[in-house]
């Protein structure tokens, strides 16, 4: 038994990622859903305001929000995700003995599927699977350009982070996708100029002018009113995000820094447990052509970027690696589209230190929010 784990594990892991996974949920719902709750109650009833989209559509079917809408939504929302993923997966590489080392390290990944479980309610699932989205419809036409600025408008309305966070990857599928594969002219290149520059405006204007125009004594009392069981005061402690401004998030980030940047070492390690699909990656962006491999390149670079930026600004470091890693996963599904100059071999099966550091990243049932775990 332990010989054919060794020679050819990778089927058994993925019984124990679906394993772990149902231990996380289990988890998860002991837990008090204090921000995902939160959010479900948050509304345009006082006007435009930040981080209100999920809540608005929620006050269209309920005037009550109960309790388990916060599982149901975000457990919903999951599942989809991994319906999505696995399509991408057979799309680009198909389910054979060969890919199921690619498929684990990918979807495997505690950063991945394990963590969306484990941050279950958050909003950082949405940019995933509208970015998967993107990457399974047709893209050429200006059509695919037109939903890419309308699904970054939607996660800007869900959070505006997510000009940082999703939005970047979103950009670089439709380079990829979309300008590389079937080429620029001045008409879809204006058109992309101007949704980007909408999709800016309107993250500034969520950033500075979407603070609750009401007291927060009257915020909370309005929010109560939507609570299914308005005693659980303790589920809208979080309350003060709609008031807080920018420069005090950036404040109480740096002043956490000295004790949250001791988890740098931990992400590190578990990038480095990745080193595999890196290698993969890094050899699918040597096949390309030289323009596609600096753009590639270029990109990136960017949403690395953006994602330092993100540490700098919010404390949840371990959702913002988290999310870069995905991001990295899905920029990967969208340059093996590309044309290469040669054949990339896949992550090999039957290597014993591939298997080692398959084993360890299924093993890892999370990343979590703030800090390690």
């Amino acid at each position: 038994m332990l010989a054919d784990f060794q020679k050819n594990p990778w089927r058994i892991l993925l019984a124990v990622n679906a394993a772990i996974i149902g231990g996380v949920f289990v988890h998860k719902i002991q837990l008090p859903p204090y921000v995902p709750y939160i959010h479900l109650l948050v509304d345009y009833h006082f006007g435009f305001i930040k981080r209100a989209l999920i809540g608005a559509i929620v006050a269209l079917f309920t005037d009550k929000v109960p309790l388990w809408l916060v599982f149901a939504l975000g457990g919903a929302t999951w599942l989809v995700t991994l319906g999505l993923y696995a399509r991408l997966f057979q799309k680009t590489f198909g389910f054979t003995t060969k890919t199921l080392p690619l498929f684990v390290f990918i979807a495997g990944s505690p950063f991945f599927l394990k963590n969306f479980m484990h941050t279950l309610g958050h909003f950082d699932i949405y940019g995933c699977a509208l970015a998967i989205f993107l990457l399974l419809v047709p893209a050429g036409s200006l059509l695919f350009v037109a939903t890419a600025a309308l699904f970054s408008i939607v996660l800007v309305l869900i959070h505006h982070i997510h000009l940082l966070m999703y939005v970047p990857t979103i950009i670089t599928i439709v380079v990829i996708r979309h300008y590389l594969t079937h080429g620029c002219d001045r008409t879809n290149v204006a058109f992309g100029i101007i949704a980007l520059l909408a999709v800016s405006a309107l993250f500034f204007a969520a950033q500075f002018w979407g603070t609750m125009p009401i007291p927060e004594a009257d915020f909370v009392a309005y929010l109560k009113s939507r609570m299914a069981d308005p005693s659980r005061t303790d589920l809208l402690q979080f309350a003060y995000i709609w008031y807080q401004p920018l420069a005090k998030e950036i404040s109480d980030t740096w002043g956490r820094l000295p004790h949250n940047v001791l988890g740098v070492p931990v992400f590190a390690l578990l990038i480095w447990l990745h080193t595999p699909l890196w290698r993969y990656f890094a050899n699918l962006i040597g096949a390309l052509n030289d323009t596609h491999r600096r753009l590639v390149v270029a990109a990136l670079a960017g949403v690395s970027l953006a994602c330092l930026v993100m540490f700098a600004m919010v404390f949840d470091y371990s959702r913002w690696i988290s999310n870069w890693a995905v991001c990295m996963f899905l920029i990967l599904h969208a340059v093996k589209m590309l044309p290469a100059v040669r054949e990339t071999p896949l992550i090999p099966a039957e290597d014993q230190k591939t298997n080692i550091m398959g084993l360890i990243v299924t093993l890892i049932p999370r990343v979590g929010i703030v800090r390690p775990f």
